[in-house]
């Protein structure tokens, strides 16, 4: 199977799977009673210009397939997360700490949105493609 079809399987399956009672992370991914938050891809390490070319082509055409799914998507800034006064909700306080941005659906019937982005902590560290979804309250 092609990553692109494996990531699509991994975002549906997020949007189905239920909120667990406690947050729980395990590796790069997390989960709350509000959230999940995976990565979908990482490179292996700190990526050249090439490498970020090949994973926003990858993140755009997952972004169409989702497209097709679920209708337009919304560009969401996470900079607001950075200038909150108070404590960030997860998934956007780890969301805002790796990316400016992400694209975000609104499943029909789901309560839920689903994002996307593209995140790297550090200029040594990898880069990510992350999906996250969350209860539609944005």
């Amino acid at each position: 199977m092609s990553a692109l079809v494996l990531h699509l399987a991994a975002v549906e399956a997020l949007v189905a799977r239920p909120f667990p009672a406690a947050p729980r992370v395990v590796g790069g991914d997390s989960s709350g009673p509000s959230h999940h938050l995976v990565v979908l891809r990482a490179s292996r390490d700190s990526p050249q210009a090439a490498a970020r070319r090949a994973f926003q082509a990858e993140l755009d055409s997952l972004a169409t397939l989702l497209t097709a799914r679920w209708g337009s998507s919304a560009a969401v800034s996470l900079a607001p997360c950075l200038e909150a006064d108070g404590p960030v909700a997860e998934p956007f306080e780890t969301l805002c700490n790796l990316a400016g941005s992400m694209h975000v659906w609104r499943p029909p019937g789901s309560g839920r949105w689903v994002g996307l982005a593209l995140g790297q902590g550090d200029r040594e560290l990898p880069l990510e493609l992350l999906a996250a979804v969350g209860v539609d309250d944005l």
